[in-house]
């Protein structure tokens, strides 16, 4: 019986969400232990902070395949190489496609920088300003063939102050997005456990 769940988180850039995953994982009851860190861009900062903790990297630009398909298949067999239990994508800038979720669909997890779904897409934060809403937030949820319009598992709110510019308001969004994502992929690691166990 597993102890802990295989992760394989995703990434584009510099990690940070990465990075608290890590150290979560670190303690064995929080139930999940990330065993590869893949990125569609090389010499990023995420995957320097995944090897300095011994944890194994890959690279899928998009540029070295001959299309969108043929990347996401590729994509499809470099992670069941690594036989996750969830997929975590953790600031990857990239849509999975068919082959993908063909495999991982219900079992693969993103966050956005709004309360979905309002404002999807990629300026979440921005507008969000130029609506002029007072509250924002950030979404977990379960990735789907649209653009963050999958099932919603968790959010949390983050007031609008006065002041906020996009720069702003995106940094304070960006620290509870970073907390409930690793709370909560945390709680989905025990519950497969659980389930496991059964």
């Amino acid at each position: 019986m597993p102890t802990t769940v295989r992760l394989v988180v995703l990434i584009s850039g510099a990690g940070t969400n990465l990075q608290a995953l890590i150290e979560a994982s670190a303690d064995p009851a929080y139930g999940a232990t990330i065993v590869a860190v893949g990125s569609d861009r090389p010499d990023v900062e995420g995957l320097v902070r995944a090897q300095l903790h011994g944890i194994e990297t890959f690279v899928l630009p998009t540029a070295d395949f001959e299309d969108r398909v043929d990347w996401d298949i590729a994509l499809t067999e470099t992670v069941s190489s690594f036989e996750p239990g969830l997929v975590v994508l953790a600031g990857f800038m990239k849509l999975t496609g068919p082959a993908f979720l063909g495999v991982f669909g219900g079992r693969t997890v993103n966050t956005h920088p709004s309360l979905l779904p309002s404002f999807p897409g990629l300026h979440g934060p921005r507008d969000a300003l130029a609506y002029g809403v007072k509250v924002s937030g950030a979404t977990l949820f379960v990735v789907d063939e649209g653009v963050d319009t999958g099932p919603i598992i968790a959010q949390v709110a983050v007031p609008v102050l006065d002041d906020d510019d996009e720069a702003t308001l995106h940094e304070r969004i960006k620290v509870s997005e970073r907390a409930m994502l690793v709370d909560w992929v945390g709680r989905l690691a025990r519950k497969i456990l659980a389930g496991t166990a059964e």
